[in-house]
Order: structure tokens, then C-alpha cells, then sequence
């Protein structure tokens, strides 16, 4: 169970006054326990209701410093007070004395006793106290079930505007409760979002349905209902068209129903999807829809034909370009994609043409991590591969040689020192070693 966060009032305020054990039902009287003082009284919310279940199911709760264990930070369930008036959940300070303990584990006092004694005006407190959350939480989360079927059964009749409106409503919930996720699918809300999305469906519906499903746990049956040509052809109209939260929720979505599944891909990526994407990934104001751009990208470029028609579309100049602005979880999945286009004569070539390649890539190397050393040395590599003159060329001017000689002395894997010093031989192309090292700049020391 996680720690419980003590509430801001001091435990010596609500334990003692002027070096007085302070008694639990003055405390109540006085105001330090707010809001709970009918737990005296017997005013629980009933005596069925298990105490360590409550506590359980509460237990993100803020709970008052008084109710908790010093010893185990936890609420107590069984509180027994010692001679010094410190009080204790029973098992902790049991396990405290069977350790050959003779103090009080707060005060560090030498016990006179060590008798306990049942706090039974604080457990019934506790009780009470948690009984009321219970009770209040549970009516809750039947007032927004209460709720969430009602709209379900409301979107089954209304059309325009009210359709818009009934959406807009489920999708605040579902937002703001986690527990209604389940309701939702339980009851049927899937199969009736999916529905509304179609040929004929306003961006206003289409918008407000796809902020709903990016939420919701889909199975393969819904995923293959949503698979559905107009539903994904609605979808990227929305990418192209929408706000960007639109543009963001549509990208959620279809990537959620690719789900590293091949053709599938392959059949959501069209030429107006990836335009789409790219607009969104180039559009760095939102982090957010180029985090998902890229997810998506990644997720389709798996197969070589949507590669090929990313390329062909301007992908590899645009990503190429973003590589010096982009977040380190951004960059990653960029140098991904390129990697993966790398793999294709097109993409290739396309890299080799974009005068920022060699330039960006180099000071990627040894600055980040292995891994975006790794992804930028394989696209290098490449590039290196189909122009070697030119590429050595750009490469002595962006710093390579010096960079290319940290990776081989530094830890990184067999593998990466490998290609570094490959590299290294096709940078000297066309130099002799002392024009090389006045290009590279080499201390005397590296020379």
C-alpha cells in the first residue's frame, strides 16, 4: 500500500497540549478533526462496512496525521496507547517489543510498562471517518454511472446539435473519471461511438466521438469495425482540417488501431494521411502532436511502399531539418524514421540530396546518448554509401573526424567502434594526412 500523505496539521498539535496527551474526543469538539465528530456518537455509516477494505480502496486519500501509524505510516486499524500516551497500531509495536525494544518508538523514552491499552474512542474515529469517505465516494461513482448511461442512452435518439452536446458531455466524464472507461465499454459505448462515424459525419461529431475512443480500451472487434475505409478516410480529413487537439486525437487513434500490425499500416496510409503527419510533426508549437506524428510515422513506415510515398511526399528534408528542435523522446523516434527510410534507394538518395544531413548528424554524435550515437552513425553510414566524395567532403566541414575519433575511444559497443573507424578511413578520401589533420583540427596529442 502506498504511504499516506498526512494531512497539514502537526502531530503534536492533535496528539498533546502544553506536553499533554491530548484526548481524540476534545480534539473532535475543538475543531482538529473536522467534519467527524459524529463517529462519537455512533453515527457510523455502517457496521457491515469492513475497515481495512475502506482503507484500501482509500487509499490515495489524505488522511489526518492522528489516524496514522508512526511506526508504519499507515492508517491504524487496531490503536493501543502506551504509558507515555503515544498511540500505535497494535501489530507494529508488538513487532517493536518482540525485537527486544523497551521504549517508545516516538519519544525513545524508557517504558515504566509496557502494557497497551485499546484506544477504542480513536479506532471507532477512524471508523467513522473512513466510513463517511466510503459512503461519499461510492455515491459518487454512482451518480456518474448514473450519469454515463443516461448519456449513452441519450446519443441513441439525438442528432445535430444535441448529438454534439451529448458527446461533448461523455467525454468530459470520461476524462475526468477513470472508472467510467469501463462502464462505457461494458455498456455498449464502443460499438455506439464507432457508429456515428461515417461518409456523412460533421467534423463537430467526428471530433468529439475519436476524443472519446482515444480513451477507451478497444478490442480487436472494435479496432476492426473502426478499420472501416470512410471511418479512416473521416479521420484523416480531420488530421488535414482540425484543431490541433483534433489533429492530435485523430493521430492517437489511428495509431492505436495500427498497433504495430503491418497491413494495417498499409492500409491507413495513404498520400493525404502522410501529408497530414507531417504538417503535424513540423508544427513544433505542439509537442504533444509531434510526439504523436512521429509515433505514428514510426508505426506506419514499417512497410517499404509507405516509405517510398513518405519520401516522395518531401518527408526526409522536413524531419531532417526538425532534428535540431525536437525533445530527446521526439528525436529518437525521428532518427527512427530516417533510419527506417534509409532502408529504401529512394530514401537514400533523398538524404544524400539534403545539404542539413551530414551537418545535423554529426553533432547528434557522443552528445546524447548510445543510442542516438548509434541511430545517427547508421544513417551516416548510408549516406556515406552513396556519395563518398561528397559526403566526406561535407563531413570534414561539420567536425565528423574529431567525433568519429571520441566514439572509438570511448565505452560504447564493438559494433559502434567498428562503423566509427570505417567512417573515419572514408573521411581521409582525397586528403593527405597533413591536410586531413589540419582539417580535423587535431591536438598534437590525438595526432
Amino acid at each position: 500500500m502506498p504511504m499516506y500523505q498526512p494531512s497539514t496539521h502537526r502531530r503534536e498539535a492533535e496528539l498533546k497540549v502544553d506536553g499533554q496527551v491530548l484526548d481524540v474526543e476534545t480534539a473532535v469538539k475543538d475543531g482538529v478533526l473536522d467534519g467527524v465528530g459524529g463517529g462519537l456518537c455512533g453515527g457510523f455509516a455502517s457496521e457491515k462496512l469492513d475497515l481495512k477494505q475502506m482503507i484500501d480502496e482509500l487509499e490515495s486519500l489524505e488522511v489526518p496525521i492522528v489516524f496514522i501509524c508512526p511506526i508504519s505510516l499507515e492508517p491504524m486499524q487496531d490503536p493501543v496507547t502506551l504509558c507515555t500516551g503515544q498511540t500505535y497500531e497494535r501489530s507494529n509495536i508488538l513487532k517493536w517489543f518482540s525485537l527486544g525494544h523497551r521504549t517508545c518508538p516516538t519519544t525513545m523514552q524508557e517504558l515504566w510498562d509496557d502494557f497497551v491499552t485499546p484506544n477504542k474512542t480513536l479506532q471507532q474515529l477512524i471508523y467513522s471517518w473512513f466510513s463517511q469517505k466510503y459512503v461519499s465516494m461510492k455515491k459518487r461513482s454512482e451518480d456518474v454511472q448514473g450519469r454515463v448511461l443516461e448519456i449513452l442512452e441519450t446519443l441513441k435518439k439525438v442528432k445535430g446539435q444535441a448529438r454534439v452536446q451529448a458527446l461533448t458531455d461523455l467525454r468530459q466524464v470520461v476524462n475526468a473519471h477513470s472508472t467510467v472507461k469501463k462502464i462505457v465499454v461494458n455498456n455498449g459505448g464502443i460499438a455506439l461511438i464507432s457508429s456515428l462515424l461515417g461518409p456523412f459525419t460533421t467534423h463537430a461529431v467526428g471530433s468529439e466521438a475519436i476524443g472519446i475512443l482515444t480513451n477507451l480500451d478497444l478490442d480487436l472487434n472494435s479496432k476492426s469495425h473502426l478499420m472501416q475505409p470512410a471511418k479512416i478516410s473521416l479521420m484523416v480529413d480531420m488530421l488535414n482540417e482540425g484543431s490541433i487537439d483534433t489533429k492530435i486525437n485523430c493521430t492517437k487513434l489511428i495509431e492505436i488501431l495500427v498497433g504495430g500490425n503491418d497491413s494495417s499500416a498499409e492500409k491507413v496510409a495513404s498520400l493525404s494521411l502522410l501529408v497530414g503527419l507531417l504538417r503535424l510533426v513540423k508544427d513544433t508549437r505542439h509537442p504533444n502532436g509531434v510526439l504523436a506524428g512521429l509515433l505514428l510515422l514510426k508505426a506506419v513506415c514499417c512497410r517499404e511502399s509507405v516509405r517510398i510515398s513518405f519520401v516522395n511526399v518531401g518527408g526526409v528534408p522536413q524531419l531532417v531539418k526538425l532534428l535540431p528542435s525536437l525533445n530527446n523522446e521526439c528525436l529518437e523516434l525521428a532518427l527512427c524514421v530516417l533510419e527506417l527510410l534509409s532502408a529504401t534507394p529512394e530514401g537514400r538518395l533523398a538524404l544524400k540530396d539534403c545539404p542539413n544531413t551530414v551537418p545535423n548528424l554529426v553533432k547528434l554524435l557522443m552528445k546524447i546518448s548510445e543510442n542516438y550515437t548509434q541511430l545517427a552513425l547508421s544513417i551516416l553510414w548510408v549516406v556515406f554509401k552513396v556519395a563518398p566524395e561528397e559526403s566526406a567532403s561535407l563531413a570534414m566541414d561539420a567536425g565528423l573526424a574529431a567525433k568519429l575519433l571520441l566514439v572509438i575511444q570511448s565505452g560504447c559497443n564493438l559494433s559502434m567502434k567498428q562503423q566509427s573507424a570505417e567512417l573515419l578511413k572514408l573521411c581521409t578520401l582525397n586528403y593527405t594526412a597533413t591536410i586531413f589533420i589540419s582539417k580535423c583540427k587535431l591536438t598534437a596529442t590525438i595526432q
